[in-house]
């Protein structure tokens, strides 16, 4: 609901307004009144108010000199005259004022309601309006830094768009964290930027993966890092409701080292499979690190693995693990804490690597690796819980091979997006009943054959709205929407905002 103040006068004036109206049908509450414009300013400094219902003629402050002043402490407050003066200078002042309306005593009751409606109205609009404004701005903003910290941005671009959203990293250095809930991020994300707005030193954001960053940008590497440590407790025991798994990156030199902070930080969150009864893991503090030359994972030749695993080859990293364990445990100094660490590592890289491939994750599968790991007696064992967790990846890999008839529809797909599709049309093409082949696509893809076109096609849009400056209507049929209304539907529901807004923020 709106709020709403009242100022006259006339008590008689003030009680009859309270029960003339139905606010609360009109989505308002009266929230209070005062019989002087200098007692109802006192009161809107201390009272956040909507609409400002005012007479003009009061003692010590009057209506007019009320408007004046009364937006200077509520600069959206809109304001609605009671007068029983017909007194043209006055309704001009008024209107130079930007009144909604100026009305005669006694007051006519549908007048005041139709004023009161269209007030209501327009606020909307403005919170409508505002919301948008907002929504747009923090999505470039989560945009630019991803891209940035990624790499996929260059450095002038970056900066200019970090003046225009007032990104502050006018520093030496900076430390990325992670922060992750399992309540409902956006709210989460809402209250942390609250908190720290003050903080000109931080910058927040949402990344890809729905995981809130803070960057906090220091010249002191050690004192920053201490108040940014400090900072991130009081965020974590202020929201015992929503509980926070935080991380927090290495310190680096700004502007170019600042992607190996996140990297760092996102990489930490992967621990708390290994340390589940920590809230806060600092990378300066992890077990394997960079810097400890008897686990350091430098040992193993990750992108040999990567590439084994992408190929769904199980026997030869199966090989590769074996003969590298071999080698590392044959090393001068290696204890079997440091084999553990190095076995926990590999798996974490096992876990983000399927990731990165099948773009989902496997909790359970990954939690019991780091179980079986924990818990090994013997050098033995450390290596079949590698092995076996090795093969498990590769297996997930392998069963999401696709079947021949689907893999054939989305081939198609992807050469016709722009055409009228089916699946009566398809089950027709390839000889296949199309109830049985929406049943079969939503079971191999893990979403509907419609919501699959949707979301294709209005990749496609995305793209064409940022390579070319074609319209959007044409651009609608061009990715096969011929009702430009139901494009407008449909990228809204997948994007958030309009193709028009979309396009803005490019």
């Amino acid at each position: 609901m709106f709020r709403v103040f009242i100022v006259d006068d006339e008590p008689f004036i003030i009680e009859g307004l309270y029960d003339i109206i139905d606010w609360a049908e009109a989505g308002l509450e009266i929230v209070g009144h005062a019989s002087n414009g200098q007692k109802a300013l006192d009161a809107l400094k201390e009272t956040s108010v909507d609409i400002l219902l005012t007479d003009i003629s009061m003692p010590v402050m009057n209506g007019l000199t009320l408007i004046r002043e009364a937006r200077t402490v509520h600069p959206g407050l809109l304001f609605i005259v009671l007068s029983g003066f017909d007194d043209f200078s006055y309704l001009k002042e008024g209107m130079m004022l930007g009144i909604e309306n100026y009305l005669l005593k006694p007051i006519n009751i549908k007048e005041l309601k139709a004023t009161l409606n269209n007030a209501v109205e327009k606020l909307n609009t403005f919170k409508e309006t505002r919301l948008v404004q907002a929504y747009s701005k923090q999505v470039l903003k989560d945009n630019t830094l991803h891209r940035w910290l990624t790499h996929q941005i260059a450095p002038l671009e970056f900066y200019e768009r970090a003046e225009l959203l007032g990104i502050n990293l006018d520093r030496a250095y900076m430390v990325a964290s992670v922060l992750r809930t399992e309540s409902d991020a956006s709210e989460t994300f809402e209250s942390i930027s609250t908190r720290v707005e003050s903080c000109d030193w931080l910058t927040s954001f949402f990344d890809l993966d729905g995981d809130i960053v803070l960057l906090a940008a220091m010249d002191d590497a050690d004192l920053g890092r201490q108040e940014l440590t400090q900072l991130l407790r009081q965020l974590q025991d202020g929201m015992p409701d929503r509980p926070l798994r935080i991380t927090i990156g290495s310190v680096e030199h700004l502007p170019e080292q600042a992607g190996q902070s996140y990297a760092a930080a996102k990489k930490a969150q992967e621990y708390f499979w290994i340390y589940p009864e920590l809230q806060l893991i600092d990378d300066h503090d992890l077990a394997v690190r960079e810097g400890n030359p008897k686990a350091n994972f430098s040992l193993i030749d990750w992108p040999a693995y990567a590439k084994l695993i992408v190929a769904k080859d199980g026997a030869n990293l199966c090989q590769l693990i074996q003969s590298d364990l071999k080698r590392i445990q044959s090393l001068p100094g290696i204890t079997p804490q440091d084999f553990q660490d190095i076995a926990f590592e590999m798996v974490i890289h096992f876990k983000m690597e399927l990731k990165a491939i099948r773009h989902s994750e496997e909790p359970e599968v990954y939690n019991q690796a780091f179980h079986q790991i924990r818990n090994a007696v013997t050098l033995e064992d450390l290596e079949k819980a590698i092995l076996d967790i090795a093969e498990t990846t590769v297996g997930l890999l392998i069963s999401d091979v696709r079947s021949p008839i689907v893999q054939q529809v989305l081939k198609y797909i992807q050469q016709s997006y722009a055409e009228e599709l089916s699946l009566k049309m398809l089950g027709a093409l390839y000889n296949i009943h199309p109830v049985y082949l929406g049943q079969l696509f939503h079971k191999e893809i893990n979403e509907s054959f419609t919501e699959y076109i949707n979301r294709y096609r209005i990749e496609k849009a995305k793209e064409l709205l940022k390579t070319t400056n074609a319209k959007v209507l044409v651009i609608a049929k061009d990715v096969g929407y011929w009702e430009v209304g139901y494009f407008y539907k449909q990228f809204k529901k997948y994007v958030g905002i309009s193709p028009t807004d979309y396009r803005g923020l490019l």
